[in-house]
């Protein structure tokens, strides 16, 4: 047995300094918590505050790792199956912006599915690529975006052999995971790179049915490792494969892009999840989808709830358990409320017409028992407002074409042109046929139904008519309640 694989080397640097009894002449300004504030100290220990210093000789540098940094790169690799691994501290959006960033010329074409996270469109910006939008499958009856079809990256190759790459989310904020080991077939194939927002898999590496990103082919995958496994928020790994990417362009584009001053309870909290799951990985991880499996018969069971548990041509990670919640005569929203603060249970996300809880290795018996009595309680709404089964939904139904259209489009003007470009605000209402200047995101899930360069069209303000109703928490507009919109000034 390698030993060495069973050790936290960033955490044990910062234990040994701590140790050593140095006098600190050097940041960060409490002084090993000596000068901390008393409601500091109470939100963090007393021994984590002696071991939250940086760039100490011993604790190495995150932009030139060389000692115990590096070591915990070259574990994490191991584990993960990837050639080489970069610890970010800037969050997964740091992640997917070097991996366009870092792989992408100024007006290379690159491949973007409808249902890409707001960060890709930043990562546009920074490299000047030119994104051409794919349509994802949509599911009417749940109302949520599922991911993108293999044969649609087909087509794309087809019309647009010239493109670069394609960077997809899989799975997707619902669990929804595409094929990537056939789509990386079909680009490397045609000499395209795969770039995979990664950031809800982390922990498929250690059960379940679907490959991970690294195991599938993909040339990059940026992992958020704080959502599902164990290190602290805004902590994400980005993982690379050699063959077809040029690793050091990648490091010097990570430097570029994090922080000269990372956090080293966040490097070492990466480490420790590192650890975590080579000594028990696959155990947590097979444990919490045996739960899921429990959550989903239970659920089923209540009368006006059903889980979303298998979707056609994709897999489902059974970490996310989504529950309708329409023949319940509520909103996915107004559901969220009722269990928050009636029941004391907060989902991961509500949208329209469903509840997302997502579990993790933490999970136990105990939580998801709370869980199935708090949607038990909530299914008895129902007969409280006299329900029927099947009755209409208390607002109208609605879908976003984009999500689905069959054609490949691109913007009209170029995300990094919009960016520099003048700008102008109008009427929400009178803005139909402009170009948009901004981006608009109801989140969760985070997923933009417009983005900076797309003309706006009568549907788009139909779907932002009908999230306003049902109370949608509006992110990226300049005009928090949507009643004006940017548009690129002529």
């Amino acid at each position: 047995m390698d030993k060495k694989k069973f050790t936290a080397p960033i955490a044990e640097a910062m234990k040994n300094y701590s140790a050593d009894g140095a006098i600190a002449f050097h940041t960060p300004g409490h002084k090993q918590g000596l000068g901390a504030h008393q409601l500091l100290k109470n939100l963090i220990a007393a021994e984590g505050l002696r071991q939250e210093v940086s760039l100490m000789e011993e604790l190495d540098d995150l932009h030139s790792p060389h000692t115990c940094i590096k070591d915990a790169e070259i574990l994490a690799a191991e584990l993960f199956h990837a050639d080489e691994v970069l610890f970010f501290v800037n969050g997964t959006t740091s992640a997917i912006q070097t991996m366009l960033l870092g792989t992408l010329k100024p007006s290379d074409l690159i491949f973007v599915p409808r249902n890409s996270h707001r960060s890709v469109m930043s990562g546009l910006i920074l490299s000047s690529a030119i994104p051409i939008f794919l349509p994802v499958d949509f599911d009417d009856k749940l109302k949520i975006p599922l991911n993108l079809k293999v044969e649609t990256v087909r087509q794309a190759i087809e019309k647009f052999p010239q493109a670069k790459a394609l960077i997809i989310t899989s799975p997707n904020y619902y669990g929804v995971a595409a094929n990537l080991k056939k789509i990386s077939e079909l680009l490397h194939a045609s000499g395209m790179i795969l770039l995979v927002d990664e950031a809800h898999g982390a922990h498929l590496q250690f059960g379940g049915k679907i490959l991970s990103a690294m195991d599938s082919g993909a040339d990059l995958s940026a992992q958020s490792t704080h959502k599902v496994l164990g290190s602290m928020t805004q902590t994400s790994m980005l993982l690379l494969k050699q063959k077809f990417i040029d690793a050091e362009k990648i490091r010097r584009t990570a430097s570029l892009l994090q922080t000269t001053s990372p956090n080293q309870l966040l490097l070492a909290s990466l480490d420790i999840a590192r650890l975590q799951m080579a000594e028990s990985g696959a155990e947590k991880i097979l444990s919490a989808i045996e739960l899921s499996k429990k959550i989903r018969a239970e659920i089923n069971l209540i009368d006006g709830l059903k889980t979303f548990d298998a979707v056609e041509n994709f897999q489902l990670d059974l970490l996310k358990v989504t529950v309708n919640v329409e023949e319940l005569g509520l909103t996915g929203i107004e559901a969220e409320k009722i269990l928050r603060h009636e029941f004391k249970i907060q989902c991961e996300l509500s949208d329209a017409t469903n509840l997302l809880f997502l579990l993790t290795y933490a999970d136990t018996s105990e939580t998801i028992s709370r869980l199935v009595a708090g949607a038990k309680k909530l299914g008895r709404r129902k007969e409280e407002l006299g329900i029927k089964n099947n009755s209409s939904f208390l607002t109208p139904h609605f879908s976003l074409k984009s999500f689905r259209t069959p054609n490949f489009s691109s913007a009209e003007v170029s995300p990094r042109e919009i960016f520099f470009s003048p700008s102008e605000t109008v009427e929400l209402e009178k803005s139909v046929g402009k170009i948009c200047a901004e981006e608009i995101t109801f989140y969760p899930p985070g997923i933009p139904i417009i983005n900076p360069g797309e003309i706006i069209d009568a549907e788009i303000l139909n779907y932002i008519r009908e999230m306003k109703k049902i109370g949608g928490r509006i992110i990226g507009a300049e005009d928090s309640e949507l009643s004006t919109i940017k548009i690129l000034k002529v």
